[in-house]
Formats: C-alpha cells, sequence, structure tokens
C-alpha cells in the first residue's frame, strides 16, 4: 500500500524494446530478400538479428506473422503524404516513392512476396492493408487538394485512381525478365517520371 492507502498496479515485466523488435524485422527482410518466403526460418532470422528463437516468439507466434510485420515497414515512408501544393507535385512524389519500393532489394522482396500471396490469403491481406491501401490514400487526397483548388474537375471514383499508379508501376517494375534488383535509383526515378504525364491526363490536368 502507499501512505494513501491506495494500492499501487504491480509491475508486468520489462517492455518491449521497440530498438530489438526493428532488428528482427529487418533481419525478417534481409533472409526474405537472400531465401525467399519458403527458404526463410525462424532460427535464421534470430540469428541474423543476434537474439534468441524464444526472444523472436515472444514478440510474434508464427513465420507468417512475423513476414507480415516485416512487410509493412517497407510501407511506412507511403504513409507520410506529402503537399507540394500541385497535383503534379504530389503525384510525382507518390510515383517515385512507389517505384524505389519496387526497385533494389526491396523489390527483390515485393516480388517474393507477391508470389507467396497468390496462394497466402494471410499474407495477400496483409500486402493489400500495408502496400495498396497507403497508395490509393495519397492518391485520393492528392485529387481531393487538387479539386478543392480548380485544378481538376471533381473525380467521382478517386479510389479507383491509385490503381493507375499500381497496376503500371507493378506491371514496368515487376513483371518483366529484369531483376527488379538490377534497376539502379537514377533509373527507377526516371521511369516513375515518365508515367506522370498520363496520370495528369488521365484526371484532366494537363501536365508536361
Amino acid at each position: 500500500m502507499s501512505d494513501t492507502g491506495a494500492r499501487v498496479p504491480p509491475r508486468r515485466g520489462r517492455p518491449r524494446d521497440a530498438g530489438r523488435d526493428r532488428a528482427l524485422l529487418e533481419a525478417t527482410l534481409a533472409v526474405l530478400a537472400e531465401s525467399g518466403y519458403g527458404g526463410l526460418t525462424t532460427g535464421a532470422v534470430a540469428a541474423r538479428a543476434g537474439v534468441s528463437t524464444a526472444t523472436l516468439y515472444r514478440r510474434w507466434s508464427s513465420k507468417e506473422e512475423l513476414v507480415i510485420a516485416a512487410a509493412a515497414t517497407r510501407a511506412e515512408d507511403l504513409v507520410q503524404q506529402p503537399d507540394t501544393g500541385s497535383l503534379e507535385g504530389d503525384l510525382r512524389a507518390l510515383l517515385r516513392d512507389k517505384a524505389a519500393s519496387l526497385t533494389g532489394e526491396s523489390g527483390r522482396l515485393m516480388r517474393a512476396l507477391i508470389g507467396e500471396a497468390a496462394h497466402n490469403d494471410a499474407l495477400a491481406e496483409a500486402l493489400a492493408t500495408s502496400f495498396l491501401a497507403p497508395v490509393r490514400r495519397r492518391v485520393e487526397e492528392a485529387v481531393a487538394r487538387a479539386a478543392a483548388r480548380g485544378d481538376i474537375p471533381p473525380v467521382d471514383d478517386p479510389e479507383m485512381l491509385g490503381d493507375l499508379v499500381v497496376g503500371p508501376m507493378l506491371s514496368h517494375f515487376l513483371i518483366t525478365p529484369r531483376p527488379p534488383e538490377a534497376v539502379d535509383e537514377h533509373t527507377a526515378r526516371t521511369d516513375a517520371d515518365r508515367l506522370l504525364p498520363f496520370l495528369l491526363r488521365a484526371l484532366g490536368a494537363g501536365g508536361r
């Protein structure tokens, strides 16, 4: 009891170490990039992160949960919506972000996860939530701002516009014989910029 007679709640153990969580997720991404989903084991992830498997299982109860959490870390940057003051600037930033996530080692990871998601419903749902939903939300918000400024007419079905970004980007960077890790940063940005005028015209904004 305290001096006032109030009961002090018992301690519930040490709080989780966010740095260790991040290390495990980064290790998961590294093992995925090297071995693919089928070759990933919790033991390999724990060894890469320098912890025990017991430490890993206290955080995630299965390989699938671990992979889903790790995949979500790749989408964190897309959650932030930059407001550049123009539709062209907003969409250019989004396209470049998406190109970065589909090329290099990140693109190699995405290709592996998409292949696994074809027969793993939980992973497919996680990818939709972590990768597709943020893109659609960013497009909706950019279009809403542009319409409010009078730059473009109001759009009846803005949710579908996100697919105008995702579809061509997946086709260009992943559904191709060229490995995504072979695409350098400059090429990814240039290819993303090439799509921008077509997207602007589809929205009635013209663009260079």
